[in-house]
């Protein structure tokens, strides 16, 4: 855990967030600003900065493992959804603590931008 780490402090339950989906190393909770009607993020509950920092790929097998209970909690997954991994400032990564996005209850465009 990061002790100034934002999502730490959700997994820590300093910071209280709207849960989807919690297991033993995964946790997904709603985004503050959400860029779809439904827009969840999945991570793990152990602190890695982005996936360039990351060793253990066993922590996003626990992510993509957690996507579909994920998407049948928030009721997109007949309809579908966009999963979203951005890694850095220029990808748009604004928390330091790998996260995957799940955006989903609208028709989604191509290309993002």
């Amino acid at each position: 855990m990061s002790e100034d780490c934002v999502f730490c402090k959700i997994v820590n339950g300093e910071i209280p967030a709207k849960i989807v989906y919690e297991n033993e190393t995964v946790i997904a909770f709603h985004d503050n600003a959400p860029q779809a009607p439904v827009h969840v993020l999945v991570i793990p509950k152990k602190h890695s900065p982005s996936l360039m920092h990351l060793s253990d790929f066993s922590v996003m097998q626990a992510v993509m493992e957690a996507v579909p209970n994920v998407a049948k909690n928030c009721q997109v997954e007949a309809q579908g959804f966009r999963l979203v991994l951005n890694t850095g400032s220029n990808a748009g990564q604004m928390v330091p603590h790998i996260h995957v996005h799940l955006l989903g209850g609208r028709s989604l465009t191509w290309p993002p931008g």
